[in-house]
């Protein structure tokens, strides 16, 4: 069923060339008109840009737990002063110098999510030159080994190893959900439209059929056939029926505009009266088991838990005893000149163990590790409620599926039902045989009828992306939506 938009659209005042070339190219349908919500709208993009940056998000966390390679050194490193110098009676003496002390080196570093430590290999060369004692000194060490290990420490790898892939799955389908919510809500623009194009349909065909009426009354009220009263309550009809016609453009213009501001459209279209939506068999228990599968909320809950629990061991490991393992081994020489540096290396190992533990902290690791607990726990009560919030909402949406397209169908056969005996009702006022009252009642019918079958109609669209979103499923192609 499609209606007749172009006396509307005239009606609101389009150029006659726009109407020509938009009828040319027929009314848009949903698919459509979601299809450029999706492309073109200010959240469209904000959707895409969202899932964009937890990609970026995503990439720089699995560069942590990949070795970084680097270049490092001062080159040159000049300086020109008079600085003091002990000498061996103890007395301090001013002495010029002058020098350059430039070091490059290159080191591969590598974390271990494991421990939380680092391992580094690299190599490092240091030139020193004394430019008033005409001399110059070689450092270089080809090859050393070094371990940095926290002990008994709050280790952010290890848990960032278990929550940062729940994020990025997260985010994922969170970017189908705004989709399926940008689908839905330009579903329910879009139906206010066609609403309020119906709406002014209708008024504008009620304007001229009271036209009409009037004009049959007043020569009926000459030849004697109608009283005044009911001459003047044709009068009083037209009036309505124009300021109803007025109104109804107007709200026509505001709905439309609302639809162009969200989807990004740039000229007002004309809209196609969609057909039934699909209609697939959907049990709740089968949809909630997709949304547990699909939805990103399942992964949220996971995530935040274990947000909860991570901050528990962030308090525990950075309120006590605090301890790092450094460890070093490698080849070392000096020599004049670089080559003999490099040459009849000598062993170089270093081992360190730093700690530092409070004696008396007055209760703050207490106080901290406590509320890190208690804060854990209103997470995993929140978390339960929600998800039984979660579950409840689809099982509802879900079973209200069957329902809503009963009371489509119920709807689509009233419009019929009422648009014909608007016809009876007509024809048989014009040939005098019932009352001007009889033929308003029939009037109300229809165009109240014609409403409540686009609101139903409206109503299924909706719950039909509704579902959709709450699932990450499409029950009439039976996939998820991820693999679409």
């Amino acid at each position: 069923m499609k209606l007749r938009f172009l006396p509307f659209l005239a009606l609101l005042g389009l150029p006659l060339h726009d109407l020509t070339a938009q009828n040319a190219s027929r009314p848009l349908n949903l698919d459509e008109v979601i299809t450029l919500a999706l492309n073109h709208s200010a959240i469209g993009k904000q959707a895409n840009t969202d899932r964009e940056i937890s990609y970026w998000q995503w990439r720089d966390y699995r560069s942590t737990y990949r070795p970084q390679i680097g270049l490092q050194g001062n080159l040159p490193n000049y300086s020109s002063t008079i600085t003091p110098v002990v000498q061996k009676d103890g007395a301090i003496e001013f002495k010029s110098v002058k020098n350059n002390n430039s070091n490059v080196g290159f080191a591969v570093k590598q974390n271990i999510g494991l421990t939380g430590g680092q391992v580094i290999v690299g190599a490092d060369v240091l030139r020193y030159d004394d430019f008033i004692g005409k001399a110059k000194r070689y450092n270089s060490q080809p090859f050393t080994l070094g371990l940095t290990q926290p002990i008994g420490q709050f280790n952010e790898l290890h848990w960032n190893r278990r929550i940062e892939p729940l994020r990025y799955q997260e985010s994922q389908r969170k970017y189908l959900e705004e989709r399926e919510k940008i689908a839905q809500r330009t579903t329910e623009l879009y139906f206010d439209v066609l609403l309020q194009q119906v709406n002014a349909e209708v008024a504008r065909q009620n304007a001229q059929a009271t036209d009409e009426l009037l004009r049959i009354g007043q020569e009926r009220y000459r030849l004697g056939r109608l009283s005044q009263s009911d001459l003047l309550q044709l009068e009083l009809n037209l009036l309505d029926a124009q300021q109803a016609k007025i109104q109804a453009q107007l709200s026509a213009q505001n709905a439309t505009v609302e639809l162009q501001a969200y989807t990004g459209l740039a000229t007002a279209p004309a809209l196609d009266v969609p057909t039934l939506a699909p209609q697939p068999v959907v049990a709740p228990e089968v949809a909630l088991e997709q949304a547990r599968q699909h939805r990103s909320a399942i992964l949220a809950f996971q995530r935040r838990l274990l947000e909860a629990e991570r901050d528990v061991a962030e308090a525990r490991g950075t309120t006590g005893m605090q301890a790092t393992l450094s460890a070093n081994l490698g080849y070392v020489n000096q020599a004049p000149e670089l080559n003999s540096s490099l040459q009849d290396l000598r062993n170089q190992q270093q081992v360190r163990l730093s700690f530092s533990m409070p004696l008396l902290d007055w209760g703050h690791r207490q106080a901290v590790v406590k509320t890190a607990k208690l804060t854990r726990e209103q997470v995993e009560h929140t978390v339960s409620q929600e998800e039984r919030s979660f579950a409840q909402s689809v099982l509802t949406e879900a079973g209200q599926q069957q329902q809503l397209t009963v009371q489509l169908r119920l709807a689509q056969h009233a419009d019929s039902v009422a648009q014909r005996r608007y016809d009876i009702a007509r024809s048989t006022y014009l040939l005098g045989r019932i009352s001007l009252t009889d033929l308003s009642l029939a009037t109300q019918a229809k165009d109240g009828a014609r409403r409540s079958y686009i609101a139903a109609l409206r109503a299924r669209w909706v719950a039909y992306y509704r579902l959709r979103a709450l699932t990450l499923y499409d029950f009439e192609k039976q996939q998820p939506l991820a693999a679409q």
